[in-house]
């Protein structure tokens, strides 16, 4: 053959140089039409509520102020056990009502991070919020109640103003879950909070009629309030997580332990005072440990995901 016949041709490729430019381009395009794995969008979680939803926490007598200490923000952490990656959305407000919520519009002392709504009440812009993000909100709490019956540890007839604010929550809070849970659907939990009974405080003032008052106070919780909580939660396919119960105030007020520095008290005051401030600095808020508690409970109440 001669010269000319050998000579490739400008541009030319060998057979097997051609051969994997051509895997190269398949392998390429199925690449492009396999589906990308995405990692799937977190679930959202709305708060609603008052102090205890934003997180507040006392420095000192009368002072504090809202932190990321508080349940809300402890609870996607201790939900991922439960299957659940939580993204909060907290609407809380500190010193809400169950009347306030669903009455006043705005807030001006919203938790870290929490979300707006100027011109609206709370229960309005969550409930809004809600029903436009339904297919992702993956749960929902409400701790609300509190600041009706705190007023009662200071009136001359603490019966009769535990029965007029149990009338008001029953009068809010029913209507409110029942708002929530047509905006979420069915399945969405709703989980509603109790408090810590704070008046065990009554134990160690220097006041004759405070101990009486203490006692009184575990019955009223668990007879009175708490139930009344338990039905309106329940009137929304709501479940209440008992924070009364888990921080003491059931146990027996004859049990006594040595806490410095207050001495021999009974042991749900001990409890009290180390998940509170109550005893340190007479402020009903918990301690980080305490916002834990509650958030523990919350994340045990969680239906399983997947």
């Amino acid at each position: 053959m001669g010269r000319s016949a050998t000579r490739r041709r400008a541009g030319a490729l060998p057979a097997a140089a051609l051969l994997v430019v051509v895997t190269l381009l398949v392998g390429a395009a199925a690449a492009a039409a396999a589906p990308v794995a995405t990692k799937p969008r977190q679930q959202l979680y709305v708060s609603l509520g008052d102090s205890y939803a934003t997180g507040y926490q006392a420095t000192a007598r009368g002072k504090g102020s809202e932190t990321r200490n508080g349940y809300a923000y402890q609870l996607p952490a201790l939900a991922k056990a439960k299957g659940y990656d939580l993204q909060l959305v907290n609407f809380g407000c500190t010193g809400a009502t169950s009347a306030s919520v669903v009455t006043e519009m705005g807030c001006d002392s919203l938790g870290p991070g929490g979300r707006p709504y100027p011109g609206r009440t709370q229960a309005d812009a969550a409930v809004a919020y809600i029903a436009a993000h339904r297919a992702r909100v993956g749960a929902i709490t409400v701790s609300i109640g509190g600041n009706d019956v705190l007023p009662c540890v200071f009136d001359g007839d603490p019966v009769g103003c535990v029965n007029t604010a149990v009338a008001a929550i029953k009068a809010n809070l029913g209507p409110l879950v029942q708002r929530v849970r047509a905006a979420a659907g069915p399945k969405t939990p709703i989980i509603g909070t109790t408090y810590p009974d704070v008046a065990l405080y009554g134990f160690l003032l220097p006041i004759p009629i405070a101990p009486t008052l203490a006692r009184l106070s575990v019955t009223t919780f668990r007879d009175t309030i708490n139930p009344a909580l338990a039905a309106e939660y329940a009137s929304g396919a709501g479940v209440l997580v008992d924070v009364t119960r888990a921080t003491g105030a059931y146990g027996s007020l004859d049990a006594t332990v040595r806490l410095p520095p207050y001495g021999v008290i009974p042991v749900p005051v001990a409890k009290v005072c180390k998940l509170t401030f109550i005893c340190r600095y007479t402020d009903i808020h918990p301690t980080t440990a305490g916002y834990r508690l509650i958030a523990a409970l919350i994340a045990k109440a969680l239906p399983r995901r997947g």
